[in-house]
Parts: C-alpha cells; structure tokens; sequence
C-alpha cells in the first residue's frame, strides 16, 4: 500500500517474507528503497521524528524476520553502481552496497583479480560483507576491504571508515557488534591486485584437481567453489528447495586448543580443526551437529535440515519463525549437551523483542 506520509516512495504494511531467502516472517510498518545516500539521510530524519525503530535490508540472505513483523521503518538499501580505479598498483573498486555481491566477485575474476574468488556464490549484497565479515574457503572480505562509506545515525553525516577501524573478526565486525544499528552502509571500496588464487580448503583443492587444472587461476577457484556450494545448496536457485534458508545457520566454534582433547573424547574420534590464532581451533559446526544425532534431511514440521548440509536450515513450505527457533534451539542444546560447545547463530534476527528462544541461542 502506498502511503501519503514520508519520502517519496515510501509503503505501508509491507510484507518481509518476501525479501528474504528464508521466505518467512510478517510485514514492516513501513518500507523504503533507498537509492542514495540522501534517501537514506531522509529516511533517517523521517522515524528519528516519529520516534520509529529502523532497520537497514541488504539482500535478506542472511535475515530472520519475526511472525510479527516489524513495528518501524525498514530501509531496503538499494544503491548501486560500481567505479573502479587504481592506486599504487592495486586495483580500487568502489561498489554500492545495493550491488549483488556475486556479480561483484564475478567481474573482479573477469579481471584476473585475486583476493575474493573464494567467496563466489554467497548471496546478498555488497553491504552485507563488511557487517558479517563474510567468509568461505579460507578468505574474508575484511582480507581486501579498503574502507566502508557510511552513513552515521547517532551524527546525521556521512563518514568513510577505513578497514583496520572496521573491528573485523571471525563473521563479525563493529557494525554487528559494538557498533550495531550505528551505521548504515552505502558503498564499499575494495582493493585488489592480479595474483594467484587462495588454495587453502581441502573441498576446493580436489575440486580444481578434478577440473585438471595444472596451475588455476581465480577462474578457476571460482568455478570449483561455485560447483561446492550448489552441491551443498548453498546458491540460491528458485526450483531447490535446500536454499530456501540464511545459508549456514551456526558460526563454526572458536575454541582453546586445550577444548579439542574434551570435544575428541566426547565424540570418540579426533573433529577436524583448523588453526585459528594463538592457541585456537576452530571446528566445523556441521561435524558437531551431525554427531550430536541431526542429519541431513531431517524434517520438524514445515522446517528441517537440508538435504545436502546440516548448517542449513530450511523452510520446506509454510513455515514460520516460530518454527526455525524451535528447531535451531534443539541443534544448538543438541551439541551443548553432547559436546559441551555453545553454537553461535550467524543470521540477523529482526523484530523479536524478548524472545526466550533468542536469548539462549545468543548466549
């Protein structure tokens, strides 16, 4: 429905499912796409006036909206446009963040560009990145981010952060922790030079060895890792029920090195685990989940696991939010008892208010 109040464009009592991978939730009060920094600024001034919460969409891929909805303004931030240039060698892109990241990846590889190849095929957009720090197959957006062009709620005024203030850690960032709800992204510049791909993953090392590539290049590992995460429906397609959800669902743990013999003894076998810093494993979360007694495949009313990884949790027709709390609830107490390991959620919850379910998957 259209509204006579606000900026232009503006819309009442939209529905959010549809703005979501998940394709759940109920409708936004009010909803804008904005496509300028000025839509956004007015946004802003607009339910700062009314006293209205506000919340900033990406893609939704990575979003869990409430059955209620949401009870304010939602921001669907849809700048685009993409402006490349050079500087002391490397190569400077400046995209909006209204820009789909995967066609951001796929020109950087066009160009010979390394440094993003690996983090093909994960939806949303190019504000998403910087906020979860997005990551796969051994690279993080935080390896090429040069700066983030915000706008700044608690100062009305746009400001560019570069990469080493952005707090960026494992999927996290300022703008998801300390700094939450602060700033709204409007672009994000990258820098990047030709190189070789990052061959790290064992998935994507005898993927490209099957291709019969003797020496790969970004293409190359872009291809592979395209083909991995359609195998494990982790590539939106309309006609695959599997990526009907927020893609992997729990964070892989960060642990003490000193936390891998308990977790070893608990399962009877060594988990795989990767370094991660000084003292640290990290541990896949998928491993964990399935020898806590989930598989893939395994339904629980309108939701379940998918069929082709158990990080994903799936709406398989009609399902609410209700009903993916309830099911992430009983993975993550699952692999609390079991192993003595608290699963940390990776999507965005929206609208929930005082939710028990919430607090303890959060905690």
């Amino acid at each position: 429905m259209r509204s006579t109040e606000g900026p232009v464009g503006m819309r009442e009592a939209v529905p959010l499912a549809p703005q979501t991978t998940l394709g759940i939730g109920g409708a936004a009060r009010w909803f804008l796409e904005a496509r300028t920094t000025e839509d956004i600024e007015l946004a802003h001034r607009w339910s700062a006036s009314r006293s209205l919460a506000l919340f900033v969409l990406g893609g939704g891929s990575n979003l869990v909206v409430a059955d209620s909805g949401f009870e304010g303004l939602i921001v669907r931030i849809a700048v685009r446009g993409c402006e490349w240039g050079s500087d002391a060698g490397d190569t400077i892109l400046t995209a909006g963040a209204g820009e789909p990241w995967d066609a951001v990846v796929a020109a950087c590889v066009e160009r010979g560009l390394a440094g993003v190849e690996c983090l093909s095929g994960i939806p949303g957009t190019v504000g998403g990145t910087p906020i979860q720090n997005v990551g796969a197959y051994g690279q993080e957006a935080a390896d090429v981010i040069d700066h983030v062009t915000t706008y700044d709620l608690d100062t009305a005024v746009v400001r560019a952060i570069d990469g080493g203030d952005c707090g960026f850690s494992y999927r996290a960032s300022r703008f998801k922790g300390l700094d939450a709800g602060r700033f709204v992204i409007a672009a994000v510049t990258f820098r990047l030079r030709p190189g070789p791909p990052v061959l790290r993953y064992p998935d994507v090392i005898d993927d490209v060895k099957r291709a019969g590539a003797s020496s790969p290049g970004v293409a190359d590992v872009r291809r592979s890792v395209l083909e991995i995460r359609r195998r494990k429906g982790m590539v939106i397609d309309p006609d695959d029920a599997d990526t009907r959800s927020v893609g992997s669902f729990f964070m892989n743990p960060v642990l003490a090195a000193s936390e891998f013999d308990r977790v070893a003894s608990a399962a009877g076998t060594p988990p795989p685990a990767f370094t991660a810093g000084a003292g640290q494993v990290k541990l896949p979360a998928a491993w964990l989940i399935e020898r806590a007694g989930f598989h893939r495949g395994q339904a629980d009313g309108s939701v379940g696991i998918s069929t082709k990884h158990t990080l994903a949790l799936v709406n398989r027709g009609g399902a609410t939010a209700h009903d993916v709390m309830r099911l992430a609830v009983r993975i993550k107490r699952g692999v609390l008892d079991r192993f003595g390991v608290s699963l940390r959620p990776e999507p965005v919850f929206v609208g929930f208010g005082q939710d028990r379910e919430l607090e303890f998957l959060q905690s």
